[in-house]
Protein backbone atom coordinates (compact mmCIF):
# COMPACT_ATOMS: atom_id res chain seq x y z
CA UNK A 1 0.00 0.00 0.00
CA UNK A 2 1.62 3.55 -1.01
CA UNK A 3 1.90 6.55 1.49
CA UNK A 4 -0.76 8.16 -0.15
CA UNK A 5 -3.34 4.94 0.45
CA UNK A 6 -2.10 4.41 4.05
CA UNK A 7 -2.88 8.40 4.73
CA UNK A 8 -6.15 7.98 3.70
CA UNK A 9 -6.75 5.30 5.62
CA UNK A 10 -5.28 6.53 8.91
CA UNK A 11 -7.15 9.95 8.37
CA UNK A 12 -10.41 8.95 9.23
CA UNK A 13 -9.05 6.89 12.55
CA UNK A 14 -6.92 9.75 14.37
CA UNK A 15 -6.64 13.33 12.27
CA UNK A 16 -10.41 13.45 11.27
CA UNK A 17 -11.56 11.05 13.40
CA UNK A 18 -15.65 11.53 13.05
CA UNK A 19 -16.49 11.41 16.81
CA UNK A 20 -13.29 12.69 18.55
CA UNK A 21 -12.41 15.48 16.05
CA UNK A 22 -14.92 16.05 13.27
CA UNK A 23 -17.70 15.68 15.98
CA UNK A 24 -19.88 14.11 13.65
CA UNK A 25 -22.59 11.66 13.79
CA UNK A 26 -23.28 12.52 17.45
CA UNK A 27 -27.06 11.39 17.60
CA UNK A 28 -25.82 7.63 17.30
CA UNK A 29 -22.80 8.38 18.89
CA UNK A 30 -25.13 9.07 22.27
CA UNK A 31 -27.81 7.11 21.84
CA UNK A 32 -26.32 4.12 20.74
CA UNK A 33 -23.43 3.13 22.82
CA UNK A 34 -25.29 2.27 26.20
CA UNK A 35 -23.18 -1.41 25.47
CA UNK A 36 -20.45 -2.48 24.14
CA UNK A 37 -22.16 -4.24 21.29
CA UNK A 38 -24.55 -2.08 20.34
CA UNK A 39 -21.68 0.48 20.01
CA UNK A 40 -20.06 -2.14 17.85
CA UNK A 41 -22.88 -2.74 15.92
CA UNK A 42 -23.68 0.39 15.17
CA UNK A 43 -20.15 1.25 14.36
CA UNK A 44 -19.81 -1.92 11.66
CA UNK A 45 -23.26 -0.74 10.26
CA UNK A 46 -22.42 2.81 9.25
CA UNK A 47 -18.73 1.26 8.06
CA UNK A 48 -20.33 -1.29 6.06
CA UNK A 49 -23.00 1.61 4.30
CA UNK A 50 -19.72 4.25 4.18
CA UNK A 51 -17.87 1.99 2.53
CA UNK A 52 -20.38 0.76 -0.51
CA UNK A 53 -21.72 4.21 -0.95
CA UNK A 54 -18.32 5.55 -0.98
CA UNK A 55 -17.07 3.25 -3.68
CA UNK A 56 -20.48 3.15 -5.84
CA UNK A 57 -20.56 7.19 -6.10
CA UNK A 58 -17.04 7.17 -7.48
CA UNK A 59 -17.56 4.67 -10.11
CA UNK A 60 -20.80 6.70 -11.23
CA UNK A 61 -19.86 10.77 -10.08
CA UNK A 62 -19.43 10.95 -13.59
CA UNK A 63 -22.78 9.91 -14.75
CA UNK A 64 -24.95 12.00 -12.02
CA UNK A 65 -25.65 15.46 -13.21
CA UNK A 66 -24.85 18.15 -10.55
CA UNK A 67 -28.08 19.56 -10.16
CA UNK A 68 -29.03 16.34 -8.56
CA UNK A 69 -26.01 15.07 -7.50
CA UNK A 70 -26.94 15.54 -3.37
CA UNK A 71 -30.52 13.72 -3.94
CA UNK A 72 -28.40 11.05 -6.57
CA UNK A 73 -26.15 10.43 -3.18
CA UNK A 74 -28.84 9.65 -1.51
CA UNK A 75 -30.29 7.11 -3.06
CA UNK A 76 -27.48 5.48 -3.31
CA UNK A 77 -26.65 5.52 0.47
CA UNK A 78 -30.38 4.67 1.29
CA UNK A 79 -29.96 1.43 -1.06
CA UNK A 80 -27.32 0.23 0.78
CA UNK A 81 -28.94 0.98 4.21
CA UNK A 82 -32.01 -0.78 2.97
CA UNK A 83 -29.98 -3.72 1.92
CA UNK A 84 -28.35 -3.53 5.94
CA UNK A 85 -31.55 -3.29 7.17
CA UNK A 86 -32.58 -6.89 5.82
CA UNK A 87 -29.62 -8.44 6.49
CA UNK A 88 -29.90 -7.27 10.07
CA UNK A 89 -33.32 -8.23 10.42
CA UNK A 90 -32.47 -11.42 8.72
CA UNK A 91 -29.12 -12.42 10.67
CA UNK A 92 -28.87 -10.50 14.03
CA UNK A 93 -32.37 -9.81 14.51
CA UNK A 94 -31.86 -8.77 18.39
CA UNK A 95 -28.92 -6.21 17.52
CA UNK A 96 -30.99 -4.60 15.19
CA UNK A 97 -33.82 -4.37 17.70
CA UNK A 98 -31.42 -2.82 20.31
CA UNK A 99 -30.21 -0.52 17.65
CA UNK A 100 -33.50 0.55 16.24
CA UNK A 101 -34.53 3.81 14.57
CA UNK A 102 -30.57 4.14 14.32
CA UNK A 103 -30.41 2.06 11.54
CA UNK A 104 -32.66 3.88 9.35
CA UNK A 105 -31.21 7.20 10.20
CA UNK A 106 -27.76 6.12 8.63
CA UNK A 107 -29.30 7.64 5.38
CA UNK A 108 -29.37 10.83 6.62
CA UNK A 109 -25.94 10.64 9.10
CA UNK A 110 -23.54 13.59 7.85
CA UNK A 111 -20.97 11.21 8.08
CA UNK A 112 -21.95 9.27 4.88
CA UNK A 113 -23.22 12.29 3.07
CA UNK A 114 -19.94 14.64 3.95
CA UNK A 115 -17.84 11.72 2.61
CA UNK A 116 -19.97 11.50 -0.60
CA UNK A 117 -19.49 14.72 -1.41
CA UNK A 118 -16.18 15.84 0.14
CA UNK A 119 -14.01 12.38 -0.99
CA UNK A 120 -15.75 10.14 -3.03
CA UNK A 121 -17.37 12.53 -5.88
CA UNK A 122 -13.80 14.00 -6.44
CA UNK A 123 -11.19 10.71 -6.20
CA UNK A 124 -11.29 6.91 -7.79
CA UNK A 125 -12.97 4.01 -6.47
CA UNK A 126 -10.20 2.84 -4.35
CA UNK A 127 -9.02 6.10 -2.58
CA UNK A 128 -12.51 6.19 -1.71
CA UNK A 129 -13.59 2.69 -0.21
CA UNK A 130 -10.05 3.80 1.95
CA UNK A 131 -11.57 6.68 2.79
CA UNK A 132 -14.88 5.15 3.80
CA UNK A 133 -12.98 2.07 5.57
CA UNK A 134 -10.54 5.12 7.62
CA UNK A 135 -13.54 7.11 8.43
CA UNK A 136 -15.98 3.50 9.31
CA UNK A 137 -13.13 2.39 11.24
CA UNK A 138 -12.33 5.62 13.20
CA UNK A 139 -16.31 6.28 14.04
CA UNK A 140 -16.76 1.83 14.92
CA UNK A 141 -13.40 2.23 17.64
CA UNK A 142 -14.70 5.40 18.89
CA UNK A 143 -18.19 3.95 19.60
CA UNK A 144 -17.09 0.43 20.51
CA UNK A 145 -14.74 2.38 23.05
CA UNK A 146 -17.42 4.86 24.83
CA UNK A 147 -20.25 1.99 24.56
CA UNK A 148 -17.86 -0.47 26.37
CA UNK A 149 -16.66 2.44 29.33
CA UNK A 150 -20.22 3.31 29.57
CA UNK A 151 -21.38 -0.46 29.95
CA UNK A 152 -18.00 -0.94 32.60
CA UNK A 153 -18.88 2.19 34.43
CA UNK A 154 -23.00 1.60 34.69
CA UNK A 155 -22.68 -2.17 35.24
CA UNK A 156 -19.56 -3.91 35.61
CA UNK A 157 -19.39 -5.33 32.44
CA UNK A 158 -17.89 -5.13 29.11
CA UNK A 159 -19.00 -7.25 26.21
CA UNK A 160 -21.66 -9.30 28.74
CA UNK A 161 -17.77 -10.60 30.27
CA UNK A 162 -18.52 -9.16 34.45
CA UNK A 163 -15.34 -7.00 35.95
CA UNK A 164 -16.72 -6.15 38.75
CA UNK A 165 -19.97 -7.05 40.84
CA UNK A 166 -22.77 -4.79 39.34
CA UNK A 167 -23.96 -3.21 42.71
CA UNK A 168 -20.41 -0.71 42.28
CA UNK A 169 -21.91 0.52 38.99
CA UNK A 170 -22.80 4.22 38.57
CA UNK A 171 -26.68 3.75 36.52
CA UNK A 172 -25.95 7.10 35.28
CA UNK A 173 -23.47 5.96 33.31
CA UNK A 174 -26.10 3.87 30.97
CA UNK A 175 -28.19 6.38 30.75
CA UNK A 176 -28.34 9.62 28.53
CA UNK A 177 -26.23 11.81 30.64
CA UNK A 178 -23.63 9.23 31.07
CA UNK A 179 -22.83 8.87 27.40
CA UNK A 180 -22.32 12.90 27.42
CA UNK A 181 -20.12 12.64 30.07
CA UNK A 182 -17.57 9.96 28.86
CA UNK A 183 -17.88 11.14 25.40
CA UNK A 184 -16.85 14.41 26.77
CA UNK A 185 -13.08 13.02 29.01
CA UNK A 186 -12.81 10.84 25.52
CA UNK A 187 -13.21 13.58 23.38
CA UNK A 188 -10.60 15.67 25.59
CA UNK A 189 -8.08 12.32 26.13
CA UNK A 190 -7.77 11.89 22.61
CA UNK A 191 -7.25 15.29 21.11
CA UNK A 192 -4.73 15.61 23.76
CA UNK A 193 -2.81 12.84 22.48
CA UNK A 194 -3.17 13.89 18.96
CA UNK A 195 -1.72 17.42 20.21
CA UNK A 196 1.42 15.34 21.49
CA UNK A 197 1.45 12.99 18.31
Amino acid sequence: MSNRSTAVLMNGIIKENPTFVLLLGMCPTLGTTSSAVNGLGMGLATLFVLVSSNMVISAVKNLIPDKVRIPGFIVIIATFVTLLELLMKAYVPSLYESLGLFIPLIVVNCIVLARAESFASKNNVFSSMLDGLGMGLGFTIALTLLGALRELLGSGKVFGLNIFPEQYGVLAFVLAPGAFIVLGYLIALFNRYIKKA
